[in-house]
């Protein structure tokens, strides 16, 4: 495809790739109000976002190797009207059990579209060129992450539409997608007759991830980090994940090819994908609750103040992007947006409930850039490696390590933000001469405004203050990242779709070290 059709196909992709992100963050807002309408407890609101996060996440490795298998079209026409379908089946939701279920599925719908808008790309244009296609998704998932919560809030607020249309509203916009594709994507597909689908090791994964993501959401909530509980699960887990491995290693077509996770590039892209996700989704999640717990800020006024952030995401990703597709070296972008990221983190661990928006905004702004230049360009590291029949499952494992870190940076900058909350109001209350007694002394009501005003003052520098703890981890988790990401091999990104084809007789290893090498200058 040159590039006036690849453009044309873009505008739907990038459409599909914006409602899919944005249905993770408009709900944010609307939440407490959808339960409240539901007459839903506490436990029931966490599920509303817990059961979206387990079937995608634990679907993306799935939907990447189908796409090696079977006709990438069809398949992102599938995930499309899944999503689709499962939006309105929420709208129309009259309990919180049916919502609930309803988000599962979505979810499912939800994981095939991160993956598959990917690996679609990559079936359209070479490595070297994807650089700058590359930018423009990476604007989009800023404008549909800083978006989202505006959109709901606003939706929301407004009578004459309600809560229901926060999934209403993306409906419309995926079917036009759906119409788009099916007019302008154009795609060379390799029927293979023989190709089989690993039923087991698929639902090994699946399993395992899904009890991780369970204990990771519970621990430290419903139960210690050191206790029976998170034995059994975390266990559990462990054990299914060797057994999944052992049986990937076996099988004629794994969902998880472990030929290519064993090499190193792929391997540290992996780590730092990893470790950029806990940094980003566990620190950023936080900021909305910062400016408006912290520091009194109305939602959609704290969402107005993260535009930073985005304006640090759309342009590096636009600038870096056509600068990797003009020179073919990807590392020196990557490394520039760890460090960026990290640069941007320490920033902001300085910030107390006092803090110049100005320092606040100059940190989240060096957090966005380096989201910007980092995020897409280690996805683009595996997927130059790997020949095109392997590009779906490649870029499915670099989803899925990516959605993984950012659910567990949530849950553990989580449980460091509520002790460190519950004991600087409980310090505060003790210097005011105030009893700590009920749900404000442990921080377990966000209820600010219905305080007592000298409450409601400690509350909110406990909470302005306890933030920039979590930001200082973060830092250390980008630092990780850094690390590996210092360690990838300098090559210049192939020009073609696929590797060149191994000389007659190649073994496995052989096709190994052609991987790598093919790309070097």
């Amino acid at each position: 495809m040159d590039h006036r059709h690849v453009l044309r196909a873009m505008s739907g992709l990038m459409t599909v790739l914006f409602m899919a992100m944005i249905s993770s963050t408009i709900v944010s807002v609307a939440l407490p109000q959808i339960i409240g309408s539901l007459n839903g407890t506490q436990s029931q609101y966490t599920w509303v976002v817990t059961a979206t996060l387990l079937t995608s996440t634990a679907s993306t490795p799935v939907w990447g190797k189908l796409a090696d298998l079977f006709s990438k079209k069809l398949l992102l026409t599938i995930g499309i009207l899944i999503f689709s379908l499962s939006s309105l089946a929420c709208g129309f939701a009259q309990s919180a059990e049916q919502l609930i279920a309803f988000r599962a599925v979505q979810g499912l719908g939800l994981g095939a579209l991160q993956v598959l808008v990917q690996v679609v790309i990559a079936a359209m244009v070479s490595p070297k060129e994807r650089g700058r296609y590359n930018g423009y998704l990476g604007g989009v998932m800023a404008v549909a992450t800083v978006g989202g919560p505006l959109l709901g809030g606003a939706i929301t607020d407004l009578s004459w539409l309600g809560w229901r249309w926060c999934f209403f509203v993306g409906v419309p916009f995926t079917l036009l997608a759906l119409v788009m594709l099916a007019r302008t994507l154009k795609l060379v597909e390799v029927r293979r007759p023989d190709a089989t689908v690993d039923y087991l090791g698929a639902s090994l994964i699946a399993v395992s991830v899904s009890l991780l993501l369970l204990w990771v959401t519970f621990v430290d909530a419903e139960f210690a980090w050191l206790s029976w509980q998170t034995g059994a699960m975390v266990g559990s887990a462990l054990v299914l994940g060797l057994a999944a491995v052992l049986v990937e290693a076996r099988v004629r077509e794994p969902v998880v090819p472990l030929h290519v996770v064993r090499r190193r590039d792929p391997a540290l892209a992996i780590v730092a994908s990893l470790s950029v996700g806990m940094a980003m989704f566990g620190g950023a999640v936080f900021l909305g609750q910062y400016f408006q717990v912290g520091r009194g800020y109305t939602p959609t006024e704290a969402g107005l103040l993260t535009i930073p952030m985005m304006a640090g995401v759309l342009l590096s990703a636009a600038v870096s992007g056509r600068l990797v597709s003009r020179t073919g070296h990807v590392k020196p972008f990557i490394v520039a947006g760890v460090v960026s990221l990290t640069l941007g983190f320490l920033t902001l661990s300085t910030i107390d409930h006092q803090t110049s928006l100005g320092i606040v905004g100059a940190g989240m702004f060096l957090v966005g850039v380096g989201v910007g230049m980092s995020m897409q360009n280690l996805l683009l590291v595996v997927q130059n490696t790997v020949p095109l029949n392997e590009i779906g499952a490649a870029s499915g494992v670099v989803t899925f390590f990516r959605s993984l870190g950012g659910t567990m940076g949530v849950s553990v900058l989580g449980a460091v933000l509520a002790h460190q909350v519950s004991t600087k109001i409980a310090e505060g209350l003790t210097a005011a001469g105030i009893p700590a007694s009920g749900d404000a002394a442990g921080g377990s009501t966000l209820n600010v405004e219905a305080m007592d005003p000298a409450v409601r003052g400690i509350v909110r520098a406990a909470y302005g203050d306890a933030t920039g703890h979590i930001f200082l981890i973060s830092a250390g988790i980008a630092l990780v990242g850094l690390l590996a990401a210092l360690f990838l091999t300098p090559t210049t990104l192939r020009d073609s779709l696929d590797l060149a084809p191994a000389p007659e007789g190649d073994g496995e290893q052989a096709r190994e070290e052609r991987a790598p090498a093919a790309a070097k200058p």
